[in-house]
């Protein structure tokens, strides 16, 4: 079983699917990405859950970005502070510290968990 993602026009996901795998042949049909993409008039990518392999860098997920240059799934950004560095993974301003933290995005530091 495989999984594929749509893409509206800005190649941001707006559905994950399960289909059918991309070896298998089924009524002359072979190409998955292609079939799914006519059906419903969207652009389909292949997407796994195997991403830790290298494939397409991470699952999609609905509001991810398809990054055709790099042929991976980008998350969304998290804050609007943060930025992605040049392995396409989003960072924050500042590097966040050993133990139990949150992102303020309000003071655009990291602030301590309350422990207890």
């Amino acid at each position: 079983m495989a999984h594929y993602a749509f893409l509206d026009e800005n190649n941001v996901v707006t559905e994950v699917i399960v289909g059918r795998n991309e070896d298998e042949v089924v009524d002359g049909v072979s190409d998955w990405e292609a079939h799914y993409g006519a059906f419903r008039g969207q652009r389909c990518v292949r997407t796994s859950y195997n991403a830790t392999n290298g494939f397409r860098k991470q699952f999609a997920g609905i509001g991810f970005t398809y990054d055709e240059d790099a042929d991976e799934f980008v998350a969304p950004q998290p804050f609007a502070s943060w930025s992605r560095d040049l392995n396409n993974d989003w960072q924050p301003p500042t590097p966040q510290p050993e133990g139990a933290f949150y992102w303020d995005e309000d003071s655009l530091s990291w602030v301590a968990s309350p422990v207890g």
